[in-house]
């Protein structure tokens, strides 16, 4: 029999010396979140028997609902908190999908993480999507719990196959994004931004296909299929800040590093790309 007696005061002390003369071979764990346990002559057999006391490590919050056909999960603290703090912070938004695209089913996933500008420190995650949430968001709790970094998302290991995950895994990939804003190859501007840029000093730049532009698009922007890019460098303004976006970011950062390499200096690309800022503006 195990027996789990939360709080070592004297009251949990005492439950555990009743139980271990009803049962003397129960395996019987005395859980404090202090850093010792009761005194009293019922506590004194775990105080002095050393090896049967374990400090608490405290939780990360790690926390998961369904809301119709939607699951949505966060772990550690959120970007109100940190901000709360005076916690310096950096967020970026990736989508991605349940299992291999190719495999039938698969679903959309949306992730947002908060991390530590000077040593990529992962501060909190959250997930949304209609499948495969609890996996990733447990993923990531691991890392906040043992105070990792987005490098080691970018390093973690699943168990893969096409009805479980990519080959690249949505956790891999938000690492990625991460990793690629710390060494400073990428800059990013947030969908809150969007709506306060200035036309006479920032160039929108849509680089989706012509009807992916014509079917929604954000109201300003110029259209440059990634795939013409390079061909059209001259119709973009060598004098103004250039944001890029794409549907997800994928298009947007390559477009991105395209400009950077050809001489181009203010350089955004629009984190999450289109679908982050629409579903933010009409929520």
């Amino acid at each position: 029999m195990k027996i789990l007696i939360v709080g070592a005061g004297g009251g949990g002390a005492t439950a555990a010396a009743r139980m271990r003369r009803i049962d003397e071979r129960a395996e019987i764990i005395l859980f404090e979140r202090g850093s010792s346990i009761s005194y009293a002559h019922c506590g004194l057999p775990y105080y002095v028997g050393g090896g049967n006391t374990h400090v608490y490590k405290g939780t990360i919050g790690a926390s998961i609902a369904k809301v119709f056909g939607l699951t949505v999960a966060s772990s550690g603290v959120s970007a109100k908190r940190l901000k709360r703090s005076g916690v310096d912070y950096l967020s970026s938004y990736t989508h991605g999908v349940s299992h291999a695209g190719y495999y039938p089913d698969a679903q959309s996933l949306s992730v947002k993480i908060l991390f530590s500008p000077k040593d990529g420190r992962l501060f909190g995650a959250q997930v949304v999507g209609s499948a495969g949430v609890d996996k990733r968001i447990e993923m990531f709790t691991q890392v906040i719990g043992r105070q990792g970094t987005v490098y080691d998302l970018a390093e973690m290991e699943q168990a893969y196959a096409p009805p479980y995950s990519s080959a690249k895994d949505p956790v891999n990939v938000a690492g990625f994004v991460a990793e690629n804003i710390l060494l400073g190859k990428v800059r990013i501007l947030h969908w809150r931004e969007v709506d306060s840029l200035d036309f006479s000093k920032d160039y929108l730049l849509d680089v989706r296909t012509r009807e992916e532009n014509s079917w929604q698009n954000i109201a300003g922007s110029a259209v440059i299929p990634l795939d013409e890019l390079r061909n059209r460098l001259e119709e973009i303004p060598r004098f103004k800040r250039i944001i890029v976006y794409c549907a997800i970011g994928l298009r947007g950062y390559i477009a991105a590093r395209i400009l950077l390499q050809n001489g181009f200096q203010e350089v955004y690309n629009l984190s999450g790309g289109f679908t982050t800022y629409i579903r933010a503006k009409e929520s």
